[in-house]
């Protein structure tokens, strides 16, 4: 692999790491590894630290399509508890209020997930990276701070039902970028006339780049310990 000229790599992020945590150690080893200090590598779509998944990272001269490649389709796997709600809509905060579940069957759920698909208008979380007055929205919410987001658009092409079983809902949901599965969870919770927030996430295919093609931290370490990479003549980011 070509990582000084630019390599475009799908990692399966792990659980608990955050997307700039998983691009300072392929970094770190890049810049060892060539032995410098600085070095582009950058990624194209953020996960939350309580998702797994695909995570697109561009090297070198390939960080100039990062725009390019957050625009790709999304595909998740989405864990969701019915009957309780979150102030973050997922596992980050503790449980706020509980609600009737025993009521939901499939065919309820069925009935309402055509009203989430194609060009919908969706609030984000407060626990987001969204700026609200040139501040992150979560530094307020993190304070108890109250805050108005604003309703933004975004397309959602097909949400399928996989499994319901007690209380736990899994979807597919394949979506555009900005979508969040957080606010998804708590819109189909109300449609449903409960409560839900995200238990789980996987995010299986970024554009054209799968789950099952990417690799993990360790194998991508692996390969820059082990393949031969020295600067071009000339070479210029």
């Amino acid at each position: 692999m070509d990582f000084i000229s630019g390599e475009i790599i799908g990692i399966d992020k792990p659980l608990g790491w955050t997307s700039f945590d998983a691009v300072k150690r392929l970094r770190g080893a890049l810049q060892r590894r060539l032995n410098v200090r600085k070095f582009k590598v950058g990624h194209a779509g953020t996960l939350d630290p309580l998702a797994t998944g695909v995570l697109v990272v561009c090297t070198g001269r390939a960080t100039k399509r990062i725009d390019e490649l957050q625009n790709g389709t999304k595909e998740y796997i989405a864990e969701i508890r019915l009957g309780a709600t979150t102030p973050s809509f997922d596992l980050e905060t503790e449980i706020d209020a509980i609600y009737p579940w025993e009521h939901i069957d499939e065919d309820q759920v069925r009935g309402v997930l055509p009203a989430f698909t194609g060009r919908v208008m969706q609030v984000p979380p407060v626990f987001s990276a969204v700026k609200v007055d040139g501040k992150r929205a979560y530094k307020f919410a993190r304070k108890g701070q109250e805050v108005e987001i604003k309703a933004k658009p975004l397309e959602i092409s097909k949400i399928e039902l996989l499994d319901l079983e007690g209380d736990k809902l899994i979807l597919r949901v394949v979506c555009s970028k900005g979508t969040y599965i957080r606010a998804l969870a708590r819109d189909i919770g109300v449609a449903l006339g409960s409560g839900a927030h995200l238990t789980a996430l996987r995010r299986t295919r970024v554009g054209d780049i799968p789950v099952e093609e990417c690799l993990s931290l360790d194998k991508a370490i692996e390969m820059i310990e082990s393949c031969p990479l020295e600067f071009p003549e000339g070479y210029q980011e």
